[in-house]
């Protein structure tokens, strides 16, 4: 299956009334988990690489390779995407390397400067084929779109998406970032009412917060891309943990980043599953 663009899975799944799952790359395990996950599940999967991940590792370009040569090789639709990127000239290394999606954060800009460089952005993007996601923060930008408490309003987010002309929109609707407890109280009218006036999908970031029930409502209200990263990082770490735990004496990694990763894969061939929602009737 060839890599695609995070268009071509979102927009298919909007279309549908589906839920696209979207899990962070930190490493090459969590790469292959999260593909593997995909493939088990028999569904598409965006692998996003945040730039906080770059800083990991020091660039782009080589998790990026890694991560794009596993899309490649997937048997299931997979994208590339760029999550949170502030900086413009990783947004253009990222279009250079062929990444097939990117998230411009400008969220903690002014409105009018964030619609600018935001325009700025997605046309430099579309000229490449990339699918551009981006944030509509408070206005002022004093906190950005999750600090507690903002939410987004309908038809400032329909303005900023006919202003900027961006192919997704991330919302605020009762979401933070890093949550470790599932316990985020979505707001499911708000949602529907962010459906209604934006054309474009919606994302919903922090969802490692957020209870299965409440993703699959999430969902059935108009939210398409579900962005997950803590959730996952946390069954990374136990398996890793309760492996050394049992054989204290491992001194080869592939020995307990192994059972990471398969946790990892578990849960998104899960998580995959619980934002498509049912089957359809055949």
């Amino acid at each position: 299956m060839p890599l695609v663009t995070t268009g071509e899975i979102t927009g298919p799944a909007m279309a549908a009334g589906r839920g696209v799952g979207a899990f962070n790359v930190i490493q090459l395990e969590h790469a292959t988990a999260i593909t593997a996950g995909a493939e088990r599940a028999g569904l598409p999967v965006v692998l996003q690489i945040s730039e906080n991940a770059v800083l990991y590792h020091g660039a782009l370009e080589p998790v990026a390779a890694a991560t794009l040569a596993i899309a490649r090789a997937a048997s299931v639709p997979v994208a590339v995407h760029l999550d949170h990127a502030t900086d413009r000239m990783l947004v253009e290394q990222a279009v250079a390397l062929g990444l097939t999606s990117v998230m411009f954060d400008a969220s903690t800009l002014p409105y009018e400067e964030n619609v600018s460089v935001t325009a700025s952005v997605a046309e430099h993007c579309h000229r490449a084929g990339v699918w551009l996601e981006a944030e509509l923060g408070e206005v002022g930008g004093k906190d950005g779109v999750h600090a507690p408490g903002v939410r987004t309003d309908p038809a400032e987010a329909a303005a900023y998406v006919a202003a900027t002309g961006v192919d997704g929109l991330a919302v605020a609707v009762g979401t933070s970032h890093a949550m470790s407890t599932r316990t985020a109280a979505l707001d499911f009218e708000l949602i529907g009412r962010l459906r209604a006036d934006v054309k474009v999908p919606l994302v919903l970031h922090g969802s490692s917060g957020v209870s299965d029930e409440d993703l699959a409502r999430a969902v059935t209200h108009g939210m398409v891309k579900v962005n997950i990263a803590t959730h996952l990082n946390a069954c990374f770490t136990a398996a890793v943990r309760e492996t050394l735990t049992a054989q204290p004496r491992l001194t080869d990694p592939r020995k307990y980043l192994g059972p990471g990763r398969s946790a990892v894969a578990d849960e998104v061939a899960r998580l995959l599953r619980v934002l498509a929602g049912p089957p359809a009737a055949g």
